[in-house]
């Protein structure tokens, strides 16, 4: 993986991680923090670039979704 597509992933898990901080439901915001940490250690060994890219639009979409959400 390129540096700059990991720096990518790693700003994207964070935010991901930061984002879910903001919901109010203790049950809520633990079950998505325990899916965003399951789901980036499952794919950690990807090396493919096409699949990191389409998971990094997954990542994106949900990030958004969360983040309306959380408002």
């Amino acid at each position: 993986m390129a540096a700059s597509s990991r720096a990518q992933v790693l700003r994207l898990y964070r935010a991901l991680l930061r984002e879910s901080q903001r919901f109010s439901g203790y049950n809520y915001r633990t079950y998505a923090i325990r899916r965003i940490r399951d789901a980036f250690r499952e794919n950690k060994s990807i090396k493919d670039s096409e699949k990191i890219e389409e998971l990094v639009n997954k990542a994106k979409e949900n990030l958004e979704i969360i983040h309306r959400q959380a408002t």
